[in-house]
């Protein structure tokens, strides 16, 4: 009786990962989730600015569906909160007896620095509060923090038209510098779409970044001259050049200080800090590139984990 030997089937060798890489370039498959190239991105948030306006407008639609007075909480915040400001600045402290049109001063300030303040932290909880949608869909992570900011600067714009009445009624003239509000606009906004986008990746890494934020925001707002004037504080030589230098530079402060010079006769063009449009435009540039490059660099990972 003879033996049969049974040869037991080799398995197959590990396939290479260049040969893998090879093979999926191939078929032209790509990795799942990989960082597109930065003229790319770009491309691919153009072709979605439809969906970023749409949900822009659907969030403000729905920020204060609940409420029974609904959107007029979009006027009435910044307006509530000035009229603390003015009691605690203006009549306790003394501030109005030394700034003209101290009511339009502050409202034009509390109503500008709120764009930036809900802007910055809306953009920190961009990805790390819509976890379920940049999960569930493919689409640039940056097209969240954008519309955040547009959604801000949406409800700003609505609530413009109750400032250019509270101007009026406390005889500021319509005038053709109302214009230069555009452009100043235009220039904050993209700043703080930057910031935002700077925030919402240190957010969606450390979430507990937003618990921070609103103490940070608030002291920054009192650095940024919203209820008292920088112009009139850093006058003469008693502050340190430097101090003089970081106060007048503040962003916050130079877009608002923007707004006031376009919209108050009063304030005039000697309160504004030395080459205020050359700032406002670095600092947007600054953000809004910066911030967008350091967001793009880790798109990839938002998401995961």
């Amino acid at each position: 009786m003879s033996q049969v030997l049974h040869t037991p089937p080799h398995s197959p060798a590990p396939a290479d990962e260049d040969d893998l890489a090879a093979l999926a370039a191939r078929h032209g498959l790509t990795v799942s989730g990989a960082r597109p190239s930065l003229p790319e991105y770009v491309r691919q948030l153009w072709e979605r600015r439809h969906f970023i306006t749409a949900f822009a407008t659907a969030k403000l639609t729905a920020q204060y569906s609940q409420a029974k007075l609904g959107q007029v909480w979009q006027v009435m915040t910044p307006l509530l909160n000035a009229a603390v400001y003015y009691f605690i600045f203006g009549v306790l402290l003394g501030t109005k007896k030394h700034v003209p049109d101290y009511i339009p001063f502050l409202v034009t300030g509390v109503f500008i620095w709120t764009f930036t303040q809900s802007s910055i932290m809306a953009g920190t909880r961009a990805i790390s509060g819509n976890l379920g949608l940049v999960r569930a869909l493919h689409f640039p992570r940056a097209a969240l923090p954008i519309s955040f900011a547009l959604q801000q600067l949406q409800q700003l714009l609505f609530s413009m038209a109750a400032l250019f009445v509270i101007l009026i009624c406390f005889g500021v003239p319509v005038s053709v510098s109302w214009l230069l509000v555009i452009p100043a606009l235009f220039l904050q906004f993209t700043f703080n779409a930057g910031v935002s986008m700077i925030m919402a990746r240190m957010g969606a890494k450390t979430p507990d970044i937003a618990q921070l934020m609103p103490f940070i925001l608030r002291t920054w707002m009192y650095l940024s001259g919203v209820m008292w004037s920088i112009s009139k504080l850093t006058k003469g030589d008693h502050l340190p050049r430097a101090v003089t230098i970081a106060l007048e530079t503040n962003p916050a402060a130079v877009y608002i200080d923007l707004m006031r010079y376009a919209l108050i006769d009063s304030f005039h063009s000697s309160q504004l800090p030395p080459h205020v449009w050359a700032a406002a435009t670095g600092w947007a540039l600054f953000a809004g590139v910066g911030g967008f490059i350091y967001f793009w660099k880790a798109e990839e990972t938002y998401g995961r984990g």
